[in-house]
């Protein structure tokens, strides 16, 4: 039962980091790859970056949207993603993989099957030395009303039960027919409704106490700088991914930096 996804936006870069950081030391940040079986090369893009990237150690945090469509833990669409990061769990590096709005049905037979951690939303870590708050961001959109509402009915357990009771054709069908009215709203709004709200950002990181989140969802890849009862505070915006590439938030003791993800 997907809802919308955004536009894509110009990826603005923070600065590279003068010396690396060693991969075990290294926590990456990705979301909004909305893998799909239609999607092949992207796919296989990830899959790769998986083995020659993201393995060795460190922690991966997906924030949401890793599929374009999940219909439920009995569907054998990406059995290939799953063995990917079942391999990529086992040699050592720590996966956790947050609900976005495209694959909010990732459950527990998901997390057992790949050996990733299920994270829930809001989750407040800490990030180069600094507490940290993890989002998809879709949440943060408060100024889109229909969506807001459209995702407090998806979530809903009972809901969620009951379209999981469905045969997997059925779901199948609904969720393509969930992404083609998904297009037509996005087709009559504007893309400021569609980004997060100022007032609802400051809001969320006051409560949790803290002066950096990271999100994705909205497709519109910046480093924003705020502030916070008078002190500076950061938001960065994860990239999408496409079969031209994507891009990776890498955090070490040498701070953030921005690192670009390439076909092979």
């Amino acid at each position: 039962m997907p809802p919308e996804s955004e536009p894509r936006a110009r990826p603005q870069h923070l600065p590279r980091a003068k010396r690396p950081t060693p991969p075990a030391e290294q926590q990456l940040f990705i979301s909004d790859l909305h893998l799909a079986p239609e999607r092949g090369q992207l796919t296989a893009l990830f899959l790769h970056w998986l083995q020659a990237r993201a393995a060795g150690g460190g922690a991966l945090y997906i924030l949401g949207d890793l599929f374009d469509a999940w219909i439920g833990d009995d569907d054998p669409t990406y059995q290939d993603v799953e063995a990917g990061l079942a391999a990529l769990t086992a040699g050592g590096t720590r996966c956790a993989v947050m609900h976005g709005n495209r694959d909010f049905l990732i459950g527990r037979r998901f997390a057992r099957r790949t050996g990733c951690e299920l994270l829930r939303e809001p989750a407040r870590i800490t990030v180069a030395g600094e507490p940290t708050l993890l989002m998809h961001g879709d949440r943060l959109c408060t100024d889109d009303r229909a969506y807001q509402r459209f995702r407090r009915r998806v979530r809903n357990p009972v809901v969620q039960w009951l379209f999981r009771r469905q045969p997997l054709a059925k779901r199948r069908h609904i969720a393509a027919a969930y992404r083609q009215r998904s297009a037509a709203a996005m087709a009559e709004k504007t893309a400021a409704i569609m980004d997060v709200n100022a007032d609802e950002v400051q809001r969320v990181m006051r409560r949790h106490g803290v002066r950096r989140l990271i999100h994705g969802h909205t497709h519109r890849p910046a480093d924003h700088q705020l502030r916070i009862a008078g002190a500076p505070a950061h938001r960065h915006v994860l990239a999408d991914w496409s079969i031209d590439g994507g891009e990776v938030l890498v955090a070490g003791d040498d701070g953030l930096r921005r690192e670009p993800v390439q076909p092979a």
